[in-house]
Parts: structure tokens; sequence; C-alpha cells
């Protein structure tokens, strides 16, 4: 099993930018791929961006490619997510995922969740 602590989330105006963190703790950080997905009100969970720890893969939503980005500390177990150019569709709460294997971009390919972190864009 992992736990995923997410970090970082907070209330900010549009065209700034957040670095959310999530803390993965987990003896086999290596064999997981990890990512965020997030969930506006009133919408379904939609995913945003993914990456294999080992080999530094990633994955993005068209959503966000350009504006966001995601690295990794394998010191640190931590995967951030640098948020650039935010916009108010960008609202939403964030949550930190994790899978041994990456399935895919839906909900149910991650099996483990974080609690979720807030973010909000104001215009």
């Amino acid at each position: 099993q992992v736990q995923l602590v997410e970090s970082g989330g907070g209330l900010v105006q549009a065209g700034d930018s957040l670095r959310l963190s999530c803390v993965a703790s987990t003896r086999s950080i290596g064999s997981y791929t990890l990512g965020w997905f997030r969930k506006a009100p009133g919408k379904e969970r939609e995913f945003v961006v993914a990456i294999r720890w080992s080999g530094d893969m990633t994955y993005y939503a068209d959503s966000v490619k350009g504006r966001f980005s995601i690295s990794r500390d394998d010191g640190k177990k931590t995967v951030y997510l640098q948020m650039n150019s935010l916009k108010p569709e960008d609202t939403a709460v964030y949550y930190c995922v994790a899978d041994r294997r990456y399935g895919g971009r839906a909900v149910g390919a991650f099996d483990y969740w974080g609690q979720g972190t807030q973010v909000t864009v104001s215009s």
C-alpha cells in the first residue's frame, strides 16, 4: 500500500501560479505511477497528469498542456504539480493518485487516492 498526502492548495488570482506537493509513504516508490486528478464543483473527477516513477514518463491532459508540469523527488518520495497561468476553470479539489501500473486515464485505473487539496482561482 501507499499513503498519499497532498498540500499546497490555496486561493489565487487568474494568471498566478501554485505548486502542489504529494508525499507518498511507501518503501517501493519506483514501482508506482503517480499523478493528479481534479474535481470541479458540480463536475466529475477529471484526469490531469501522471508520471511513471521509474523512467520518468509523463502523461498530460490536453486542458493543462503547456501550463502545468509534473516532477518528482526520489529522495523525498514527493511528486509536484507546478501550475502556471491559472484560470478560473482550474478551480477544483486536486487529488494525488497512485497505482502500481499505468492503466490509462480513468478514475478506476488508480487504486490509491489522497484526501485532496483545494485550489481556487478567482477572476
